[in-house]
């Protein structure tokens, strides 16, 4: 579970990195996709990229965190790899990380059912999952 727990941390906190890095592609690809506000959601997603992949590896609110993170991927799937909208070899492309991404939502719903359910508070911020 740890190990889980630390790979899909490092799968979003990554990203969340290259969000900041590399805000020209990010932007384009998004653009691209026809997603309006690009400059709002690019800092939205970066954020909560970063903050959500450090809970994961800190072992906090890992069931909260998961389920924002399923969500996250059903957006990104819906607007982001929206396959149904490209042909070809782009189409494929965004056909494979349609279904890679249910993977991952896949992994982060087994990840949110194994964790425990514990309040938002700054001092549980302190407390690892692990001794909720």
């Amino acid at each position: 579970m740890t190990a889980g727990r630390w790979l899909l941390g490092l799968y979003f906190f990554g990203p969340g990195i290259a969000k900041f890095v590399a805000q020209d592609q990010q932007l384009e690809l998004m653009a691209r996709h026809g997603i309006p506000y690009v400059d709002v959601l690019l800092i939205i997603a970066g954020i909560a990229n970063v903050v959500g992949g450090l809970l994961l590896f800190a072992n906090r609110y890992v069931r909260l965190t998961s389920l924002g993170f399923v969500l996250y991927i059903l957006v990104i799937n819906v607007m982001l790899h929206d396959f149904w909208n490209f042909s070809g070899i782009e189409g494929q492309h965004e056909t494979q990380n349609f279904f890679k991404n249910l993977g991952i939502l896949a992994g982060l719903l087994v990840l949110a059912g194994a964790a425990p359910w514990r309040r938002i508070s700054l001092q549980g911020l302190l407390k690892s999952d692990a001794k909720a």
